[in-house]
This record gives structure tokens, sequence and C-alpha cells, in this order.
């Protein structure tokens, strides 16, 4: 396995890809996998946390891998972004198995790299990712392997994704075991859907609600009615109010503009978008309903929350952070 580490990489989501491999060879008592850290110019690379990892070898000598990660983590815009999506698309074109780490997949799929594969990526920067690739199938579970395609969500997601590729190698008992040695309690398939952060964890709520909640989250740009919401779930208005009630603590219409609202929030950190289309891809008919909305919400203007990250991003030259 080779891992392609571009400036502030994730350094936890690197660390739950390679020690799932050396437990597997630990408990096998041989080497199966072997791993390789690989920059652009063979230099070591900044992490996310502050802390720099040499590398083993630059673009232009690394070895051909089984499987080759490209690990991004707050910047998708560096200024060896160029090389990098070339060697992707390189790579890609010879045929190679290309995988991504948590905000990896937005830079191979700016090399080209995802096109007519399903993906994901971590919830917080999938409705950017969804506006830049809207041709790209990026869903919200916890990673994907689409033929030659590997790439996952993030943080612990990573766990995940290589616990199935110790399964498909060598075999459910062996994979078992590395989970048991992390103690990592359930072992996620590619079918469980992401955690959504503070307050959207709804596993444990009723299917009613989870599906309701699902639906909004698909129709953010053009908002269902309550009532065919309530339809949907086979409930009547009444009942689907008093189901949220109980487990939300808000009515359906305030739930949902939450949802529009926070969507809104994700693409002015980490898109371009002007104001005005950010308003219509979530529901909102005028720049300033959404404006009055946005502040009523979070305390600020749109113009106010966007304003501190374009500041940020100017002291770093060509590069564009995103969340995570």
């Amino acid at each position: 396995m080779a891992f392609l580490l571009v400036h502030r990489f994730p350094m936890f989501g690197l660390a739950a890809a390679v020690d799932p491999m050396r437990t597997a060879n630990h408990t096998l008592g041989r080497q199966f996998y072997r791993w390789v850290t690989i920059s652009f110019d063979g230099e070591p690379v900044l992490a996310s946390n502050g802390m720099n990892l040499n590398v083993d070898y630059s673009l232009k000598d690394a070895p051909r891998a089984d499987i080759t990660f490209i690990c991004a983590g707050t910047l998708v815009d560096f200024p060896e972004k160029p090389a990098v999506l070339a060697a992707l698309h390189r790579w890609g074109r010879m045929g190679r198995a290309l995988g991504a780490l948590t905000l990896g997949s937005h830079v191979l799929a700016e090399a080209g790299q995802l096109d007519g594969h399903r993906c994901t990526i971590h919830w917080e920067n999938r409705p950017a990712f969804r506006e830049r690739f809207p041709d790209i199938e990026c869903t919200n579970n916890v990673y994907e392997i689409d033929r030659q395609r590997y790439t996952s969500a993030g943080g612990t997601t990573s766990i995940d994704l290589f616990l199935e590729i110790i399964r498909r190698d060598i075999g459910e008992t062996i994979a078992n075991e590395v989970a048991g040695q992390f103690q990592h309690e359930r072992v996620r398939s590619a079918g469980d859907r992401q955690r959504m952060g503070p307050g959207r964890d709804l596993a444990s709520k009723p299917l009613a609600l989870r599906k309701v909640v699902e639906l909004m989250g698909e129709n953010l740009e053009e908002p269902v009615s309550v009532v065919d919401l309530a339809r949907a779930a086979g409930l009547s208005v009444r009942q689907l109010e008093r189901l949220f009630s109980a487990h939300v603590e808000m009515t359906p219409g305030r739930y949902y503009i939450t949802l529009r609202l926070e969507r809104a929030r994700a693409l002015l950190r980490q898109t371009p978008m002007s104001i005005l289309a950010i308003a219509l891809a979530t529901g909102f008919g005028s720049q300033s309903y959404f404006a009055h909305s946005y502040r009523t919400h979070f305390g600020c203007l749109p113009s106010e929350e966007r304003r501190p990250i374009q500041q940020a991003a100017s002291t770093t030259p060509g590069a564009r952070s995103l969340g995570g």
C-alpha cells in the first residue's frame, strides 16, 4: 500500500489505515502487508496536527503499489497540486487501484479518477463535494469500495475500510481479531451511515423519524412540504409533529430549516459559490430571506460567516481550507 501525503494531511486517518495492516501482520506472524509513504518531492510533510512526517519516496520515484491512497485533510488546494493531480491521472490511466482518506476524495475527483464510481467523503464536506462534482455519486456511508476505487469518510472509518480490505485479502477471522485488538466493538460495513455530528445521531430514534430526516436531507434545494413528509412516513401531520417534539424537541419545519441552514454554512465555508447561489441551493427563494434566516439561526450574516475564512485563506497563498 502507498500513501501519498499532501500538506495538512490527517495524521489520525493515516494511522487508522496503517495500524490495522500492522496488526494483521502480527496476527499472521508474517509480513503480509507492506506500506510506503510518498510526498511531492520526498521531503517531510506537515500534518494537520502540526507534526512533520518523514516519507519514503517522492512522486517521481514512487514504486507501484496494489492500492495508492491520497491523504488530504484541511486543505484541498496546495502548491504542488498540479503535479499530484497529474500523477493520480497517470496512475489511473495505467489501470492502478486508487483510494482516498478523508478529503482525499475531493483531490481524487479533481484528477478525474472518480468519474463513474461511487465514493464517500466526510459528512461536513459532502455538500461542497456534491456542488463541485454533481455527476459523481457521493454517499453518506462510512466507506465505499467500487471496483478499483477505495474511499473513506475519515477518522475511524479508515479502520473500517482497512478491516474490509483485510477481510477480503485474508479472511473474516483475521479481520475480527484485528478489530478486537483495537477494541473496535462493531465492524461497520460499507452500508453503515456516517454519524452526522452534534445532534445528528439518530440511530436509536424511530424508523419513521429517520426516514423523514433522510428525505429532508435529500431535498434541501426544493423542500418537501410537511404534508408530503408525513405521507412518506405513513403518518398524519399531527403524528409527525408529536414524533419530532418527543425525539428532537422541535417541529418538523424548524428541523428542516436547520438542516438547510447548516448546509448553507458548509457551502459558505467550503466553496466559492455566491451567496445568492447558496441561498437557491438550500431552498431559499431570495437572498434577503436567506440572510434574515441565517442571522436568526447563527447570529451573523452569511457575508460575515465567509469573511474570516477568506482572511485566513489569504495568509496561505494557493491554499483553500475545508472542514475536517
